[in-house]
């Protein structure tokens, strides 16, 4: 049996570039059917969009999910913020994936505590409802980021702020299984690198850089949804899971996608709350990382949650953008297998980047 086959699945912030795509992947049956998948978001012209896109897809006749689309598919205005409409929203789901979030570094960092309000009162939320309501929910994903590991910047901060949160939450609601996934920048995800990258280009330039040493963990994302169906599916009570994925320069990045046009680069230094290299697992938490094959977990760091298993680490020290970066000629190759290179973006990719 999948293990989501006749679920009830709630996901927070599902009209989100990662939501849609999990949505998406959800409904094509590859966990099982679900019995019933509710998109909570605070967005109602974003669920009407997204609902009138599934409505045309009823016409489909070559995956069955459509044919029940009407029964399974659910929207819900509510913001995680609020714990009523948190709350309320549980009490049907049976599976949460917690995908809402502030991402944007610069807005989290002059907006900070609006930060704290989405990215740690939310998961809050969730672990209360289901604590003190007693709710039967099985698993919960919470969403997380490399910028969550040594973080410098707000968002980052709120994210490992989150991942604390859930982990601890195994301890105060026993009978749920609480996990984690963190991944590096999701190529295609609003308010990433590439879209800036491409308004830049079909503007004649110049691309901003903002130092030619800065390396980002590249992951599509399907990659992203990838790692969230592996957590679901090996992840043990607290642990979080590391897709093993490529890192580039930006640098190479714009250039790849200037391809021979005549746009020039300009360096403007950092900005506020950003790091040259990304950090995906630190030196501190590579002694108790394990390997899961084309994933990494790493155990939780509340001994009462850990299993008795002595396996050893698999990782002697932290796992940075800053090594293994990828050549010029494979992040070309990389925005090519993914459609993203300037006239080359697919339909998907341009809903997405919007």
């Amino acid at each position: 049996m999948k293990p989501l086959h006749d679920k009830r699945i709630l996901i927070t912030g599902g009209t989100g570039s990662l939501g849609k795509v999990l949505v998406r992947r959800l409904l094509t049956g590859e966990m099982g059917i679900p019995k019933k998948l509710i998109v909570f978001s605070r967005d109602e012209a974003k669920q009407h969009f997204m609902r009138v896109e599934y409505m045309q897809k009823k016409v489909v006749t070559d995956e069955v999910i459509y044919q029940k689309l009407d029964q399974i598919l659910e929207f819900q205005i509510g913001d995680v913020r609020d714990y009523h409409s948190v709350s309320s929203a549980l009490r049907n789901a049976d599976v949460v994936f917690n995908a809402a979030a502030l991402k944007q570094v610069p807005t989290c960092e002059y907006f900070p505590y609006q930060a704290v309000m989405t990215n740690i009162s939310g998961p809050e939320n969730i672990v209360r409802a289901i604590e003190e309501q007693q709710l039967p929910i099985g698993i919960v994903v919470g969403v997380s980021t490399d910028k969550a590991c040594k973080p410098v910047n707000v968002m980052g901060m709120t994210k490992a702020i989150q991942e604390r949160v859930f982990i601890t939450a195994n301890l105060r609601c026993p009978d749920t299984r609480f996990i984690c996934v963190r991944y590096g920048n999701v190529l295609a995800s609003r308010g990433s690198v590439i879209p800036l990258f491409h308004d830049q280009i079909l503007r004649g330039g110049p691309i901003t850089i903002t130092t030619p040493d800065m390396t980002r963990f590249l992951l599509s994302l399907d990659q992203a949804v990838d790692t969230i169906f592996a957590a679901v599916s090996g992840a043990n009570r607290g642990e979080t899971y590391i897709p093993r994925v490529p890192s580039a320069r930006i640098v190479d990045i714009a250039k790849a996608l200037v391809e021979s046009r005549p746009i020039n680069i300009k360096i403007i230094g950092i900005r506020p709350g950003e790091k040259i290299h990304e950090i995906l697992i630190s030196e501190e938490e590579a002694n108790r990382v394990y390997d899961r094959g084309e994933f990494y977990a790493i155990a939780p760091i509340l001994p009462e949650l850990r299993s008795s298993d002595k396996t050893e680490s698999v990782l002697d020290g932290e796992y940075s953008s800053g090594n293994d970066v990828i050549d010029y000629k494979h992040v070309v190759e990389l925005l090519k297998q993914q459609k993203l290179m300037v006239g080359q973006v697919s339909l998907e990719n341009q809903e997405l980047l919007r």
